[in-house]
Formats: C-alpha cells, sequence, structure tokens
C-alpha cells in the first residue's frame, strides 16, 4: 500500500499522534503536547508531526519552542506544503506573506476532500454558495449566464447553484482531490487544476460571470485575482466573491490565527475600481462557525465595466 504521508510511518508514533489528537480535542493540550512529542522522537523525519506539537505548545503558551519547530520545518522545505512560514507570519514573528504556498493550499484541501462537504454545511453551518447565489440574483430575480467561470470551485458546491442558470460552467481549483470531488457530480463542463489567479479560458472566450466562494479568503493581496478577473469578462459581466471581514484591517488585509485571511471591504472596493470594475453589491452576513464562534464576512458583486 502507498504510505500516508500525512501519517509517521511509524505504527508507535502514530498510535501516540492519535492519542494525542483526541486529548486535544477534549482542549488537554498539555497532554496532548506530551503524547506528540514521543510520537515525533520516534519519528523525527515526521514533519507534519513537529506542525502539530508545535500547535499543541502554543495552546499550552510554549511559544518559543512552537516557533523553533516551524522555523526548522520551513527551512526544511521551501515549498512549505503545512505552512510553516504562515505559522511564523500568525504569531508575529514573520512578515504576512500576500499569499500562502500553492502546496499548503492543494495539500490542505486534498487532505478533506473526502469530508468536505459534511464537515463545512453540518458541523459549521457553511452558508456561502447559497448566500452568494442570493446576492447574485438581487441583481435580477431573472439573472442567466451564457458562460461562467467558478475560480477555487473544490467539489463543487457553488457550481451546484449556478448550474441551472448556467449554459457553460468551467471551474478551476489547486487540489486534484477536490476537483476528482467536483468531476463527479457532472456540472461542470470543463475542470481545471491551477491557481485562480492564473485562470484561463479553455477556449480564451470572454466569461458573462466569475465566481469565488470561500477562495479568496486564502489569498492576502487581491490585486492579481482582480486583474485576473479584469482579463476573463466582457465587459457588464459580474464577478461575484466572499472574504471575511474586518473592517479596521490596515493595508487592506490581516492574517488570522485560522491561517485565513481577512479583508477590509473598503480597501476591496479601491482595489475593484482599480481594476475595471463598479461594485454594485455589499451584504455583510455570518458564512460558518469555526470553534462555536460565528465568522463574519462579505459578499461583493462587481460588474466589468
Amino acid at each position: 500500500m502507498p504510505h500516508d504521508t500525512h501519517r509517521s510511518g511509524n505504527p508507535l508514533a502514530d498510535r501516540r499522534a492519535d492519542y494525542a489528537e483526541s486529548y486535544a480535542g477534549a482542549r488537554d493540550y498539555a497532554a496532548a503536547a506530551d503524547l506528540m512529542r514521543q510520537a515525533v522522537e520516534l519519528a523525527p523525519g515526521w514533519t507534519l508531526g513537529r506542525m502539530r506539537l508545535g500547535a499543541f505548545l502554543e495552546e499550552t503558551g510554549e511559544r518559543e519552542e512552537a516557533l523553533r519547530l516551524y522555523r526548522a520545518a520551513l527551512a526544511e522545505d521551501a515549498a512549505d506544503p503545512y505552512g510553516a512560514g504562515l505559522k511564523l507570519a500568525a504569531l508575529g514573528a514573520a512578515p504576512v506573506p500576500e499569499a500562502p504556498p500553492p502546496a499548503f493550499v492543494a495539500g490542505l484541501f486534498d487532505q478533506y476532500a473526502e469530508g468536505f462537504e459534511t464537515a463545512l454545511v453540518q458541523r459549521l453551518g457553511y452558508r456561502v454558495p447559497d448566500l452568494l447565489f442570493e446576492a447574485l440574483m438581487a441583481q435580477s430575480p431573472s439573472l442567466r449566464f451564457g458562460r461562467a467561470m467558478d475560480l477555487g470551485c473544490g467539489t463543487g458546491l457553488m457550481g451546484e447553484r449556478l448550474r441551472p442558470v448556467t449554459e457553460t460552467l468551467h471551474g478551476v481549483d489547486l487540489s486534484p482531490g477536490m476537483l476528482d470531488k467536483a468531476r463527479r457530480k457532472r456540472i461542470y463542463d470543463h475542470l481545471a487544476e491551477g491557481d485562480v489567479a492564473l485562470a484561463e479560458a479553455p477556449d480564451r472566450r470572454l466569461y458573462d460571470l466569475l465566481t469565488a466562494a470561500d477562495v479568496l479568503t486564502y489569498l492576502g493581496d487581491l490585486a492579481p485575482v482582480f486583474a485576473r478577473a479584469a482579463k476573463l469578462l466582457a465587459p457588464g459581466g459580474l464577478f461575484a466573491f466572499s472574504v471575511e471581514a474586518d473592517d479596521g484591517t490596515e493595508g487592506g488585509y490581516a492574517l488570522r490565527p485560522s491561517l485565513r485571511y481577512a479583508h477590509a471591504p473598503a480597501w476591496l472596493a479601491a482595489g475593484l475600481a482599480e481594476a475595471g470594475f463598479t461594485l454594485l453589491s455589499e451584504r455583510r452576513e455570518e458564512l460558518r462557525r469555526d470553534r462555536g464562534e460565528p465568522v463574519r464576512g462579505a459578499l461583493l458583486v462587481a460588474m466589468k465595466r
């Protein structure tokens, strides 16, 4: 059987890591850290194990040891598939990057692809596809689209809403695992693996609609995405997207402890205008819940001039 890269390969280490996660689930982070420390001693080359140990140490207040683990993980692999650089930035020990490492985003969603929809919709009260679709339809109840692209399409939750009102629907996502789930639904006419800021129409034709449902929370500087959207859309085309909102953010965006970015809608409005868009609407809503707390966000609809 192929080796699961999220496991250590050492059965005893993996068992102790499983116990550690159980204790962490019960918020006994001291016990979780002790067990995970034992696991990484048995499997010292296990990067994810050391990253999880760092997370538990953060919870117990052992910040310096956590930082040491994150710095070591980043030094070992510049591709940073486990987001060590983001952890350092979130702790104030490194500059906030404009975007996370693509390997981290792809790996994160590949890992959760199998249970993604159940976790989001049933346990976290995820509402973005419905809310974004409502924001679009508020422009006109009879709105229909000839060509649409779903940026960061994931498993196709947004695509399911768009399919009945769209003649041709394309999707793009960094995660092969997510794309496999979307492909099985047979709702997209074309799916491609790639970065949303580099998305291309497979036939080079312009679109009437672009959507990005709960995607831009994984990017800091959205100027490249706005510029790409302007190139992909025909004049009069719509760009609808969601962000986690923070009006007090300096510089337009901030990295949260969740390793997702929050954006200031006022900065986004200015960025959209600079890229050639007119902001049509902005709605504030609860997007989901995280650790029992509401995650507030904004849903924006803009038109290409």
